[in-house]
């Protein structure tokens, strides 16, 4: 691995390592009460075998067994089986508490990345690192880590019970256990691979969907419905084909982990009752020990065949974390100020002092653009199709910055504004509305509580919508379904968003593109009325013919 990319590795692993400390801190009775748990069921399943030992003993030698140690003994199966509940309880709780910590901290980063992240990747891609891998993380620790170190050390505890019960038992596990370890390892590396492609073939899967959901129309239109099916198909393939991988190396390992069992127990059964006396001597034991042991064989095994199992959980969650490593290490935006800078007394309401922009490095968009708009005026973008016209919206937006000049509002730098003062400074009008969860109303505020209802309905009178929101059922909290207003009655609803904050600047995108013409006269009319003595850039030819203004070829 290159130094660079082993560098950012370690940035990411750092991230996720705070978190789940982080979870650690808050929650030490539950921390504390997990590692007694733990300790609690490694210990207590270790002594049901020494007991049965001691019963079968006093059975061969025809003695009777005492209640109380036939009691313990059931007991202690009790104590060993409510400890493994209480562990898997509380693993379960704190997995929550983790898995809630991370979703936290992603969002956290969500909301400082920049454009471009959301550009460079597709939207299902963000959804299955949020859900998908994130559970998998949980796995990582209730049904990973914790049980396999839980299994290490009943591993551990019967290998020296066994070495002090019949050390030619012990020898003999000692040589087998390193093959197994080896074994494990071969299986580990190979599932490891095969689960890295099966999340890569269900991120390409979970984001081919809601991609050809948007953009329906066009497949449709372009008759390329069986390309979009041939490259959801190939995505399903190629995660079928990894699943078949791990789970061909998951039904090996099992069976090998049986076969070693059974081929361990009757090999010292053999040695024990057969050969040279000096090897029954070290060999040799009572009957009550043959079972104890025996019952310790099934459980050294059973933590292998249990640690096969985890093996997939393991690796499934590592493909996990890396991917989500790889999401909170990406690089975010620059930070603005706390607080919105003052306004330049006398400067333009907008203005481009040569500004070189590419979303490429090595494609320039805009080549020294430079022009200025003052307060009160209606300028219009005009220009060939790639021009830059909405590009330079997405500059004066703060969404991006120019890789050289400087994109002004009111003499302030665009990108360097907080994202509290933009709204109440730009309001933005796109082609289409975009509707959001919620009532009428907070497709109008945004859930911003800056805005007063009194400032939504005001908006919504500009427009000339009140009347119809009015007519509703229940007026502006009456939930938003797709239904409940015409295209034209959308547009309105998108201007009023945008004037509701009551921004100095308005941006208008080719909104009027998709109307027809009745419908395009009333859109016109309300945004004629939102300009009022504010500065208003368009893309909207219809709009400069209408209002005049000034027109600026890009």
């Amino acid at each position: 691995m290159p130094r660079k990319e082993a560098s950012r590795m370690n940035r990411k692993n750092e991230t996720v390592r705070s978190v789940v400390l982080g979870t650690v801190r808050r929650q030490p009775l539950l921390c504390t009460a997990l590692v007694l748990a733990v300790a609690g069921a490694v210990a207590a399943s270790l002594l049901p075998p020494l007991v049965l030992g001691r019963v079968v003993d006093r059975l061969t030698a025809r003695q009777a067994v005492p209640f109380a140690l036939a009691l313990g003994y059931f007991g202690l199966l009790a104590l060993s089986g409510g400890l493994d509940s209480l562990r898997e309880s509380l693993l379960t709780v704190f997995g929550q508490r983790m898995t809630h910590a991370l979703r936290s901290a992603m969002c956290a980063k969500l909301d400082k990345l920049p454009a471009e992240a959301f550009v460079n990747q597709e939207s299902g891609a963000a959804v299955s690192r949020f859900v998908g891998d994130v559970d998998t993380v949980e796995e990582l620790f209730t049904s990973g880590i914790i049980s396999m170190f839980a299994d290490a050390c009943r591993l551990c505890g019967i290998l020296a019970v066994i070495f002090a019960e019949n050390r030619g038992l012990a020898l003999i596990l000692l040589v087998v256990l390193p093959l197994l370890y080896l074994f494990t390892r071969v299986v580990q590396k190979r599932m490891l691979k095969a689960q890295l492609q099966n999340r890569a073939a269900v991120a390409r899967a979970s984001a081919h969907v809601p991609e050809t959901l948007r953009c329906i129309r066009t497949i449709h239109t372009l008759r390329r419905e069986n390309y979009m099916e041939k490259a959801y198909d190939e995505a399903l393939d190629d995660s079928f084909a990894a699943v078949e991988k791990t789970n061909f190396y998951d039904a090996c390992y099992s069976p090998v982990i049986l076969i070693m069992n059974a081929a361990v127990v009757a090999l010292v059964m053999l040695l024990s009752a057969a050969g040279s006396p000096e090897v029954r001597a070290f060999f040799g034991m009572s009957v009550g020990t043959a079972v104890a042991v025996i019952a310790y064989i099934s459980q050294v095994f059973t933590p292998l065949e249990s640690i096969g199992m985890e093996i997939e959980t393991i690796q499934s969650a590592v493909a996990g974390v890396r991917r989500i490593n790889g999401f909170l290490a990406q690089a975010e935006r620059i930070p603005t100020a706390e607080t919105a800078p003052q306004a330049v007394p006398g400067a333009p309401s907008v203005e481009l002092q040569n500004v070189h922009f590419g979303y490429e490095s090595d494609e320039e968009v805009l080549h020294g653009l430079s022009f200025a708009v003052q307060k009160g005026e209606q300028v219009t973008l005009t220009g060939r199709t790639g021009a830059g016209k909405s590009t330079i919206f997405k500059l004066l937006l703060g969404l991006y910055r120019p890789q050289q000049g400087k994109v002004m509002l009111n003499g302030v730098e665009a990108a360097t504004l907080p994202d509290t003062a933009r709204r109440p400074l730009v309001g933005y009008v796109e082609q289409s509305f975009r509707r959001v969860p919620g009532t009428v109303r907070d497709q109008i505020t945004l859930f911003d509580a800056a805005i007063t209802p009194r400032q939504a309905e005001d908006a919504a009178r500009t427009v000339g919508l009140h009347d119809a929101i009015a007519a509703l059922p229940e007026g502006y909290d009456t939930p938003c379904t797709p239904g409940i207003f015409s295209q034209g009655q959308w547009q309105l609803l998108s201007i009023a968003r945008a004037i509701a904050a009551g921004p100095q600047i308005l941006l208008l995108d080719e909104i009027t593109a998709n109307l027809d013409a009745g419908t395009e006269q009333t859109v016109l009319d309300a945004l004629q009325r939102a300009g009022q003595n504010r500065t208003v850039v368009s893309i909207s030819h219809r709009l400069y013919n209408r209002t005049g203004g000034r027109s600026i070829e890009i």
